[in-house]
C-alpha cells in the first residue's frame, strides 16, 4: 500500500510561524471571542504552544485573555453535555 500524504497536512519538521508576530497584532482583547476560539480545543481547553504555533510571549496573553473571557461569560469552561 502506498504511503498517501494529505497535501494540506504540514511537515513535521517545518516550523509554525506565531500569527500575532507576523501580523503585527501588539493587543489581544478577551472580547475577540471569534480569534481566541482558535486557541481551544474541542473541549474547551486552552491549546498548547505546539499546536498552535505562537510564541510564549503571546502564548501567555492569549492564556490571559481566554481566562479573562470565561470570567466574563464569554467563552465556555467545559463543553455542554446532553444527557
Amino acid at each position: 500500500m502506498a504511503n498517501y500524504r494529505s497535501p494540506n497536512r504540514t511537515k513535521k519538521n517545518e516550523i509554525k510561524q506565531c500569527l500575532f508576530c507576523t501580523n503585527d497584532i501588539d493587543v489581544l482583547d478577551y472580547k475577540d471571542t471569534g480569534l481566541l476560539k482558535n486557541f481551544l480545543t474541542y473541549q474547551f481547553k486552552i491549546a498548547p504552544r505546539k499546536r498552535t504555533g505562537t510564541c510564549s510571549k503571546h502564548q501567555r496573553s492569549v492564556s490571559n485573555a481566554i481566562k479573562r473571557a470565561r470570567m466574563a461569560a464569554l467563552l465556555p469552561f467545559t463543553q455542554h453535555r446532553k444527557t
